[in-house]
């Protein structure tokens, strides 16, 4: 991997100032966010500031954990507080309150719905994706159902109670598409809106007969027997821009060499991790142990098990934040044609 020292070299330089931009738009505006994560590739550090970061605990904020545990935000002069929240749409308000300033989490329709209301949100680098052979998501089912043949292939899902997260976020996108797989749209099934961590507690009680959690809770909820998997997300939407890094305009605006150095601390985060997976995707490559011991302490998930992280390959965490806007404009439309947008104001451009 190309060093953060050496973010001149041409290909970095080249995604990142790619003209794109995401339109989270409110009378037409338009967020750029190739031109600040390019900033964050050759700023110098920025004096001691706190900031506020909102995050799910999932595997897939490895680079934020790396940047933190190896003092790469204290190198940018930066004391990042992290907050935990149970899921990305519970952190609009917050954030609309001045509470944070960065979100790691995905482009939901609430938040869509609160640009048109006036919040001002800049969507400025990816936090992950899911290239072929890269999973963030596994739609699971529990193990006495598939043992006892009742839920063996996705259409055996159909009028059944499947947990996902909250309401109109990306991994809607992610279970909407398993379902086509089967001949089904998401008024097929009963959705259940649970937090990632209440997920494995309701498919051993029965509350429901399927989940789509993240990682790290996935390959728990497998390997302690409540659950098998069914279908991965990187099957059936390749590239998905599942969750972001979000900050708000007025850090943006007023704190930009803070949000400069933020970027630049998570990106050579992304970095490390990328260079301790093996070729396909496993946490077995040079430098895995450390970044395992990482993922064990600020996830709480696979400690009693050193082979729990390298037991499924990860997601992928783009070395240069480059964002995927197609999936973007995809998760959009569903989200407006589920009736869950407001009006006619957002885009994604």
């Amino acid at each position: 991997m190309t060093d953060l020292a050496l973010a001149g070299s041409a290909a970095c330089t080249g995604i990142l100032m790619e003209e794109r931009h995401l339109a989270l738009r409110r009378a037409g505006g338009r967020q750029a966010a190739s031109a600040l994560r390019a900033a964050a590739l050759a700023a110098p550090a920025a004096a001691q500031e706190r900031i506020r970061l909102g995050y799910t605990r999932t595997a897939t904020d490895i680079a934020m954990y790396v940047a933190d545990k190896r003092g790469y935000f204290k190198a940018e002069g930066l004391d990042v507080n992290f907050n935990h929240v149970a899921s990305a749409s519970a952190m609009i308000a917050p954030m609309a309150a001045g509470d944070l300033e960065v979100v790691a989490g995905s482009a939901s329709a609430g938040l869509f719905n609160a640009t048109t209301r006036g919040l001002d949100v800049r969507l400025v680098a990816s936090k992950v994706t899911t290239p072929k052979g890269f999973t963030s998501q596994t739609l699971i089912v529990r193990k006495q159902e598939f043992d006892q043949g009742r839920i063996t292939k996705v259409a055996d899902l159909r009028g059944k109670r499947i947990a996902n997260g909250s309401p109109g976020t990306g991994a809607l996108g992610t279970l909407n598409r398993m379902l086509k797989t089967g001949g089904m749209t998401l008024k097929d099934v009963e959705l259940v809106n649970l937090a990632f961590p209440q997920m494995l507690p309701a498919l051993i009680n029965g509350a429901v007969v399927a989940a789509l959690p993240a990682e790290p809770y996935t390959m728990q909820a497998v390997r302690e027997g409540a659950a098998v998997g069914l279908i991965r997300d990187d099957e059936v939407y390749p590239g998905h821009e599942i969750a972001s890094f979000l900050f708000s305009g007025k850090f943006v605006r007023e704190r930009r060499a803070a949000a400069v150095g933020f970027l630049k601390a998570v990106l050579r985060g992304a970095r490390d991790h990328n260079d301790a997976l093996d070729e396909k995707g496993f946490l077995r490559g040079p430098g895995s142990d450390a970044i395992i011991a990482i993922l064990n302490e600020y996830t709480g998930v696979g400690m009693n098990d050193p082979n729990f992280f390298r037991s499924y390959a990860l997601a992928y965490c783009d070395p240069d934040g480059a964002i995927s806007f197609d999936s973007l404009k995809e998760d959009l439309a569903l989200f407006r044609e589920l009736g869950l947008i407001e009006g006619e104001g957002a885009a994604v451009e």
